[in-house]
This record gives C-alpha cells, structure tokens and sequence, in this order.
C-alpha cells in the first residue's frame, strides 16, 4: 500500500500542502473506511506508508518515490514535510502511464487532477517491474536518463556540402517563419566528441529533417537514432533512389534543388510540422 500524491506544478520543496477535500479522492472505499474514524482522517497511519510524489500530466513529468516526516492541519488544508528516497531513481509520468494498472492507478483523469490517494499495491514490487526491463545503455554516446525535448527545436541532418547550403537557408528561414529554430550539428561544440553533439540535438528535438540526397552515411546513421529516441523523423531527398530500402516503406519529401523546388519543399514541410506540432 502507498500514498499517492498529485499536484500540478509538481514536488520541489520539504514543505507543502493539500486540501482536505482531496484526501481519498480515487481510492477504494473499503481503504477509506480503514484510514478514516469519528475524529477525521488518520494522518498518523498514513505517514507510515511509502509516497509516490508526482505532478499532473502524462509526458516527461518526473515523479519521485519518498516519505511524509510531519504533517499538521491548517484549516482546511493538511499541510506536509516530506522527502525524497535518493536509493530510488525517479521515474517519467510517462513511464507511470504506460504502467498505469500496476500502480492501481487506471482512469486517465486521475493524471489531471491534485489529489491524495491510497493504493492498495506494493509500491517497490511495482517500480521493480518496472525498472528491470530497461535496455543497456549506448557505449559510444551518452543519453540523458529523462528526456528533455525543446518543443521549438528542429534539428536538420544533411551532408556538409555547399552545394545544400539553399537546402538549409531555406529550412532555417522556414522554422524562423513559425517562431522555430532549426540546428545542425555544426552549429554546436558543446562535447569533444561530435557523435555526442549529434545524438544531444536529436535527443531535445521536437522534429527531426533528415536530408537523404547523395546517400550520405552519417545521415543514415542520424536517422536510425533519431527513429531509436522516438522522434519524428521527415526524410527529405532530391531522388527517391537515395532512401535506403530499408526506409522506403516510409513518406519521403522529393525536391528539386532550384528556387522552384525549394519555395515547394518550404511549404511541404511547414504544413507537415504543423500538423505534428497540433498548430
């Protein structure tokens, strides 16, 4: 059994609070009968239990795993000290969503809405399931433990030719004319290593432009991590006999090279950005 805690901005100090009337909201009333008596909620028993610490939403919240130290009531809030358990490595909402059953937790709207609640499962049985399935790590490159996308960033893969250089102007001024930023790997030096600058701009991308033409190795490479991190990935290509067989099941942008082309491929992918940005 656990205590589940859910506010909306999420768990940062010792001390915070929550109003008494969502103390049980979306927990099994026989659970609130065992909790409640005749002089209110048994604040006492409930700091016993472990705590799930999360903020609303269903994406790259982090939730953290800890313990309620004091409580006292203060009108119609209670008002807690708690902390966090550094042996236990937080975890995404998004994570606690895909898994939302096994953290009893199986209305969707229960993720959009402060409250307190009790669950009748064992709360580090659950997270060891959870954690155990998780894939060996790159040894190459590194990847941040919680994804951190910027919604404004598209980041462009192409060969560093000068003859694509239009191909790039025309896609920067593209993402400038919807309040966007495009980047590319030359336009960093963050790390020694340039496969670690690549993977980090892939990583915080929201899109992903992969520029097929002249059938350049390092794009291919670019584009199986892009598609491995979950992003959306548009492959752009002068001729489609550039695409790799193993890509052609997938849409691809075909452009000409010369101010007609490039005013067509602007507006392809400004309406196909679009959509995937829901503007």
């Amino acid at each position: 059994m656990y205590n589940l805690l859910m506010i909306y901005s999420g768990w940062e100090g010792a001390r915070d609070s929550m109003p008494l009337s969502r103390v049980f909201e979306y927990t099994a009333e026989d659970i609130v009968e065992r909790y409640r008596s005749d002089a209110g909620i048994r604040f006492d028993d409930l700091i016993r239990l472990p705590c799930l610490f999360m903020a609303e939403g269903t994406g790259p919240e982090i939730a953290r795993v800890g313990r309620i130290f004091e409580y006292r009531v203060s009108g119609n809030e209670v008002v807690i000290e708690y902390g966090f358990d550094q042996t236990v490595p937080s975890l995404l909402n998004s994570t606690i969503f895909a898994h939302k059953r096994d953290f009893d937790m199986p209305h969707d709207f229960e993720f959009s809405r402060g409250h307190w609640a009790v669950k009748d499962v064992d709360l580090f049985k659950v997270l060891l399931g959870v954690t155990r399935s998780h894939r060996q790590r790159p040894r190459v490159f590194n990847i941040a433990e919680h994804e951190s996308i910027d919604a404004s960033l598209i980041s462009i893969m192409m060969p560093f030719d000068p003859v694509l250089l239009p191909v790039f102007e025309t896609l920067r001024a593209m993402a400038t004319g919807m309040r966007l930023r495009l980047r590319r790997a030359d336009d960093m030096w963050d790390n020694e290593a340039v496969i670690q600058d690549v993977v980090s701009l892939i990583d915080r991308s929201r899109v992903v432009i992969a520029d097929c033409t002249g059938r350049n190795s390092n794009v291919f490479y670019e584009v199986g991590i892009a598609h491995t991190l979950g992003r959306e990935v548009i492959l752009i290509a002068q001729s489609a006999n550039d695409v790799p067989f193993d890509l052609r099941h997938l849409r691809i942008v075909e452009y000409q090279n010369n101010q007609e082309g490039l005013v067509a491929l602007r507006d392809i992918l400004e309406n196909r950005i679009a959509d995937l940005l829901g503007r």
